[in-house]
């Protein structure tokens, strides 16, 4: 499917049958996952991320609707599912976004996403949300436990740059368009000639030596930095990794399923 299609696919998922509420088409580009959506009546696509803690709609977009405040609440429409009373932060994400070819709306985050089981898979790239209870089997192949840190969904890992090893909690970033980011309160780059390019949005990508996770070991693997956002959270997976398999997030019972992509593409992160 191409994206200039693809944009009128997701609004017709917003309408779709009750047989197929639930789902939604996406899209994969540099290293990031883009649905359709609707967020406080503003149409568009958004960046899907598991890793922001909450929705944000892009201030450009929100400037054009008429919107003057910089927190707002209303509707969120995602997948063939509407949730009202949602907040909505608006914010610029001009840096965020400047990478990808179509103009993007916002970001749907985790607070949007966690009462449902959540689906992703990446080629071809697909989104269903359901209700615990309501999602059918998955043949999972590996199964994490997820709980929550700073307001976002979080499992067990461990890196390593040789010399020095970390475990401890990494929020799985469906968003996010680098293989692996660490909290610059547990690392840092010495002799980096631009340490504000290390950090997200930046163009410097230094290579990680190994990274434990759900029973696989990644190695140099492109990595970079996170500002600290509180002191049990260790950094995230990006999607350029997380695309190695389908995913199941089932943040109702708390844990997150993975199984192996069938598709030819290269799972290379």
């Amino acid at each position: 499917m191409t994206r200039p299609a693809l944009a009128l696919s997701a609004l017709l998922a917003l309408l779709a049958t009750p047989a197929l509420a639930g789902e939604a088409p996406c899209w994969f580009e540099n290293g990031v996952v883009v649905v359709g959506a609707e967020v406080m009546g503003v149409p568009g696509d958004y960046i899907l991320d598991t890793a922001t803690a909450h929705t944000v709609l892009a201030e450009s977009q929100a400037q054009a609707a008429g919107f003057a405040e910089t927190a707002l609440t209303g509707e969120v429409r995602l997948a063939g599912v509407a949730l009202a009373g949602r907040p909505v932060a608006v914010s610029d994400l001009d840096l965020r976004t400047g990478a990808l070819p179509t103009p993007i709306a916002g970001v749907i985050g985790a607070d949007v996403l966690r009462p449902y089981v959540v689906d992703v898979s990446f080629a071809p790239c697909r989104v269903a949300l359901r209700a615990p209870g309501a999602a059918p089997g998955f043949g999972a192949a590996r199964r994490l436990p997820l709980r929550w840190v700073a307001d976002r969904p979080v499992v067990a890992a461990a890196v390593a740059d040789g010399p020095h090893a970390l475990a401890g909690a990494f929020a799985p970033a469906t968003g996010a368009d680098t293989a692996i980011r660490l909290s610059d309160a547990h690392a840092r780059a010495p002799g980096a000639a631009k340490p504000k390019e290390l950090y997200p949005y930046g163009v410097l990508r230094p290579r990680l030596r190994a990274l434990s996770f759900a029973g696989e070991l990644f190695e140099n693997l492109p990595a970079g930095l996170l500002q600290a956002e509180g002191p049990d959270l260790s950094g995230q997976i990006g999607a350029p990794l997380l695309a190695r398999y389908r995913l199941r997030f089932d943040f109702p019972a708390g844990r997150l399923l993975l199984s192996p992509r069938t598709c030819c593409e290269t799972r290379r992160p």
